[in-house]
């Protein structure tokens, strides 16, 4: 009889198949590919892009194999083919209007990842068996780039994009590979895309751009995949953060829950979206603009959509003022870039007028709290909708209205976060979180 190598004793789990037993697997892969740098899953190494992509040297030497940015082939498209859209014109139709190109990038289980290409944007080729087409064997990122006010083109804290979709791809069976190398291709798409699609004259202009990494092996059977593919495109995307008349939420019906803890909350994948639809149409249909997520049987506020949510209130023990948002200790949300350049800012810069707290708080606090007059204001944040201001959360009947401050636009705390985080994005301040790509 063969002894296991690790006995497991009749009543215990596994630890290998827990939560902690996964994130120590990915961080044993991550390692390798890091080569001892600090720029880990969890987003350490926060300020904006690595040397690696300003001067090209960062001490870390792709092995065969692994994703190499310096392998990257182009094909440049016409030119004149195409013309650049007004920001209207672009994002008014039922198509996402892309750049002249993108990256594409192969991986294969048996040589592991090709040389990357620049090349002209259009359609990817897939079998009707592919792995993602069945198996939901997909994540992806969001950030955007940005034409600053004094001409430049910036991103905005790539590497923390990078580092989670490391996280992503890792917890959904999907290759991994050195978030720098992924930055720069990133930057190059910029750098080759930007002058044209985010000209000087259009300052205070972004696109977005959308790594994404897809599961490709045309074999059915529930299994990792051995063949993935990584793109990037960049594309429009409308303004989202000033609704008129503020963001309004819909709790979530009691039969429906985004994320739990124990699942894949905390990751970037497609199957966190796809299900959410039908609560987030239903609510739209009765005129609200997004569903705020609660979770468990006390009912715990966790996201606003696909969005982080913030509110602003007077404790009730204290009556300190008190910027809160879900925590992250539970793996049940997105750990959001723009969630955490809040939190960081608002702990830098607003630390004498008020505290930040990450804690768990239910509905049923925050009924409370407008009943007594407590609340100050509230925002949702997120690469796409930026910080978009809420001004009214409706709950099984009951409605509550939150202030949008003296012009009825938005708070007074929320204006300030997003006049500190645009001016970093376009350049009125120079910070680390923005580093600069230049212009070809």
């Amino acid at each position: 009889m063969t002894q296991a190598t690790s006995p497991q004793r009749a009543g215990e789990q596994d630890v290998d198949l827990t939560s902690s037993g996964l994130e120590h697997r990915i961080a044993k892969e991550v390692s390798p590919l890091m080569n001892g740098h600090t720029n880990g899953v969890n987003g350490a190494h926060p300020n904006g892009l690595t040397n690696s992509l300003t001067n090209g040297t960062n001490g870390h030497t792709p092995k065969a194999g692994e994703l190499d940015a310096s392998k990257l082939t182009i094909e440049l498209a016409d030119p004149n083919a195409r013309q650049v859209p007004d920001e209207t014109t672009a994002c008014s139709g039922n198509e996402t209007i892309c750049t002249d190109h993108m990256i594409t990038c192969t991986w294969r289980a048996s040589s592991g990842w090709e040389a990357p290409a620049l090349k002209p944007y259009g359609p990817l080729s897939l079998m009707p068996t592919a792995s993602v087409l069945h198996y939901a064997t997909e994540c992806f990122e969001g950030l955007k780039c940005f034409r600053g006010f004094d001409g430049k083109l910036r991103l905005f804290r790539p590497n923390l994009n990078a580092n989670r979709m490391l996280m992503s791809t890792l917890r959904i069976s999907l290759p991994g590979f050195s978030p720098e190398e992924l930055e720069k291709l990133i930057a190059k798409l910029v750098e080759v895309d930007g002058p044209k699609w985010l000209p000087k004259s259009r300052p205070g202009s972004f696109l977005y751009l959308r790594p994404a990494m897809i599961g490709t092996q045309p074999q059915l059977g529930v299994q990792a995949p051995k063949e993935a593919l990584l793109f990037i495109t960049a594309s429009f995307m409308p303004r989202m953060d000033t609704p008129a008349g503020g963001m309004k939420l819909h709790t979530s019906p009691e039969d429906q829950v985004r994320a739990w803890v124990g699942g894949f909350g905390y990751a970037k994948v497609g199957a966190n979206y796809g299900p959410s639809l039908l609560a987030t149409n239903e609510a739209r249909s009765r005129g609200f603009g997004q569903i705020l997520w609660l979770y468990g049987p006390n009912q715990e506020c966790t996201e606003a959509g696909a969005s982080n949510f913030f509110i602003l209130w007077r404790a009730k023990d204290t009556g300190k003022l008190q910027l809160v948002t879900a925590p992250l200790d539970d793996r049940l949300i997105l750990d959001g870039v723009t969630r955490r350049s809040c939190v960081e800012l608002a702990r830098e810069r607003l630390s004498e007028e008020l505290e930040v707290v990450e804690r768990k708080y239910t509905i049923d606090e925050v009924l409370e709290a407008d009943k007594e007059g407590r609340i100050v204001e509230a925002f949702a944040a997120g690469t796409a909708f930026f910080i978009c201001p809420v001004s009214l959360i409706h709950h099984r009947g009951a409605e509550v209205q939150i202030p949008m401050g003296k012009t009825g636009e938005s708070g007074a705390y929320t204006a300030k976060i997003k006049g500190w985080m645009k001016d970093i994005m376009y350049g009125n301040e120079q910070h680390p979180w923005a580093p600069v790509v230049t212009d070809q």
